[in-house]
């Protein structure tokens, strides 16, 4: 398979759930781009008023359209139904909480025609306070890996490195783009072409590693996951998953275990699939107190 990202004109998808004023600005910063054939809001049944703002304020700019879904369909398929309507040679599928600068996506443009075999690209994620986020280059959490980071042996990996985790230490001498295992799905672009070759993100995950999915995907097809070090982009971690704490972290447990029983070897154990099966609901009730606590702080 060959990346055919041709001119490179941009369709930036958006998949809005509650999403605040985070919307309103990512939007905006987008347009400021200059470089967007257009932006696609794929609204999962927004109740805060967030998309109709949005509609309203940005009603005279042609780029910028809204896709009512009936009901939260979750990410993948969100961002699925936008994409089906998308008419530039690039996908970029962007978070709401997310700020983009003016030059950002014509960077991103110029990584992958520079590289036809990018088949996905990334970029260096950071939180509000300016920190890396670790999802921003990583490594598929096969049971292993996820071990190791939980124990915190996976910091003595460079001098043992069968305790490698799901983490990647930094390489002030890696090539950029960096070829990684996966991105953060944060921010992902995607030739178009490649994006419906792989039939888009699997809709069996409702939110939360999707993004693995796809990237393990893409490097089974024959093309490179790749993240670009020196584009940063600021995640502010939005309001949706603080309003519904278990919501959320109920689904990134399911996630978590889709993923494992489609990619990870070890899978194919009954014993070791009914251990997981039973560790990952455990992780996720024992951290209910905090997801309660979220959700007080919260409102």
């Amino acid at each position: 398979m060959e990346n055919v990202a041709s001119s490179g004109s941009i369709s930036v998808v958006i998949v809005a759930a509650d999403s605040g004023d985070d919307l309103s600005a990512c939007v905006e910063a987008v347009l400021a781009c200059g470089d967007a054939l257009e932006i696609l809001i794929s609204d999962n049944a927004s109740t805060d008023g967030s998309v109709a703002a949005v509609a309203a304020r940005f009603a005279g700019d042609a780029r910028v359209h809204v896709l009512h879904n009936d009901a939260n369909l979750g990410f993948g398929t969100g961002c699925n139904r936008a994409a089906a309507t998308a008419r530039g040679d690039l996908l970029l599928f962007l978070n709401p909480d997310c700020q983009v600068e003016r030059d950002t996506l014509v960077r991103l443009r110029e990584c992958l025609a520079n590289d036809p075999a990018i088949g996905l690209l990334g970029v260096r994620i950071v939180g509000s306070d300016g920190k890396a986020e670790p999802a921003s280059r990583r490594r598929d959490p096969l049971l292993r890996r996820a071990l190791m980071t939980l124990s915190g042996l996976a910091h003595l990996e460079q001098r043992w490195p069968a305790l490698a985790g799901t983490h990647l230490p930094a390489d002030v001498d890696a090539a950029e783009p960096e070829t990684v295992e996966a991105v953060s799905g944060a921010l992902m672009l995607l030739p178009r072409a490649v994006f419906e070759r792989l039939g888009g993100f699997d809709e069996r995950y409702f939110l939360h590693c999707e993004d693995l999915d796809l990237c393990r995907r893409v490097r089974d097809a024959g093309l490179r996951a790749a993240c670009a070090n020196r584009i940063t982009v600021v995640h502010r971690k939005g309001t949706s998953g603080r309003r519904r704490p278990f919501f959320v972290a109920r689904h990134k447990h399911r996630g978590m275990w889709r993923w494992f029983t489609k990619f990870d070897p070890v899978a194919r154990n009954p014993l070791l699939r009914g251990i997981v099966w039973c560790g990952l609901w455990a992780h996720y009730i024992v951290l209910a107190p905090r997801y309660a606590w979220s959700l007080l702080r919260a409102r």
